[in-house]
């Protein structure tokens, strides 16, 4: 008797990610230069680990409330009110294991078996996994043409395309995997698209604390349509606490009781001692992501300037810590197969575009979350098998 036949059905939809299945591949190469995850490699500040010691030490064991702890909700409040003119009140906030069950929690409230999701592509294939799991149809809208942002007229074509079972607007910004954001009009223009119809959006914000160009100016729809957005955050990025699993999600007061109905009977609740770290990161160490972000940008800059040496063309990032480079034209065109013989060739670990949907074929995901000097050796060993592939040809 094969039982996998009598499970949820939705799960034929679902593969393993194939990002880290490739990272896996990376991992069991001895020696391999790896821009493949996207996990900090700063260490979580001392602060923050101290006030995790001193929480237990206390004896902060216990169940914590469903939806987070009072210190830690009002922590999140005010950090999103005086980082990003965002203003939620602490009743109007869920503590989430890490921003990954905040999406899960959003998915699965909003959806019903059949509705239809909006997202942008390229973009994480978490998205397109929840979604199937939930019952949904994604309704990918490429947006390489516009230079990897969607515009109103691309998502008035999307819903004119879907019909009236559109629930859902998926955005991530800054974004995984080009690095590319928005400005506070764009994101304005597309609220004027949705306001009044019965359209939610999802706007998962976790590289907040990681933009460039302008950094006090993250920009949000929630801004511009708060009755329909719920913003997705966090700190594993912001504070590199990746392992901590600690985000959080913000709406209305009607809909963020509802979020809190699968969220309750999901995970209960985050962890009583990680949630004290947090509240010890917002409210102790707002601008910690300061430095590691002065950081990723000297590695950006690099990296984009050693691709365009090898005529590589880059989505310009202007925040989180991915570069998105096209593949130039005498070279593979076929991204998976480029990604697996520079692994097995040279030993350096990229992920191929095509794994994040339509519009990213032929192209190539670098994280530059790790060191400058692994930055360097990797660019070194990936001229080299430019070069030796352009002597073949």
């Amino acid at each position: 008797m094969d039982l996998t036949q009598q499970m949820n059905r939705n799960l034929k939809h679902v593969s393993a990610s194939p990002i880290l299945s490739f990272s896996d591949l990376a991992n069991s190469i001895p020696g391999s230069v790896k821009f493949t995850l996207g996990e900090p490699d700063f260490n979580t500040p001392e602060h923050i680990k101290q006030a995790a010691v001193a929480s237990i030490q206390a004896n902060h064991s216990h169940y914590a409330p469903s939806n987070g702890t009072p210190g830690l909700k009002s922590a999140i409040s005010q950090f999103l009110a005086n980082k990003y003119d965002q203003h939620y009140d602490p009743d109007q906030i869920i503590v989430t294991c890490g921003a990954t069950e905040a999406i899960y929690t959003t998915v699965t409230s909003v959806l019903n078996p059949g509705d239809k999701v909006i997202v942008p592509t390229p973009t994480f294939p978490m998205y397109m996994a929840t979604v199937a799991v939930a019952g949904g149809e994604v309704v990918p809208v490429n947006t390489a043409a516009n230079n990897f942002k969607l515009s109103p007229d691309l998502l008035q074509s999307a819903l004119q395309q879907a019909g009236d079972r559109v629930k859902l607007l998926i955005l991530n910004y800054p974004g995984n995997p080009t690095g590319v954001t928005y400005t506070q009009a764009e994101l304005d223009a597309l609220a004027d698209v949705l306001r009044d119809r019965p359209i939610f959006v999802m706007c998962d914000e976790i590289y907040s604390e990681l933009v460039y160009n302008d950094p006090q100016k993250h920009p949000s729809l929630a801004h511009s349509l708060p009755e329909q957005t719920i913003v997705i955050n966090g700190v594993s990025k912001s504070h590199a606490m990746t392992g901590w699993r600690i985000g959080f999600m913000c709406a209305c007061p009607a809909i963020i009781q509802e979020l809190g109905k699968i969220h309750q009977f999901t995970i209960t609740s985050a962890a009583t001692m990680t949630q004290d770290a947090a509240e010890a990161a917002l409210k102790d160490g707002p601008d910690d992501a300061l430095p590691m972000r002065a950081e990723y940008q000297e590695r950006r800059d690099f990296i984009i300037q050693q691709l365009a040496d090898m005529d590589f063309q880059c989505a310009q990032p202007d925040g989180a810590f991915y570069v998105f480079a096209k593949i130039p034209a005498d070279l593979n065109q076929n991204d998976d197969e480029f990604a697996h013989d520079l692994l097995k060739a040279n030993k350096v670990a990229l992920i191929p575009g095509s794994y994040f949907g339509p519009g990213g074929a032929g192209y190539l995901r670098l994280s530059y979350a790790t060191s400058m000097a692994e930055i360097e050796h990797g660019m070194q060993l990936m001229h080299e098998y430019v070069q030796n592939q352009r002597n073949q040809n």
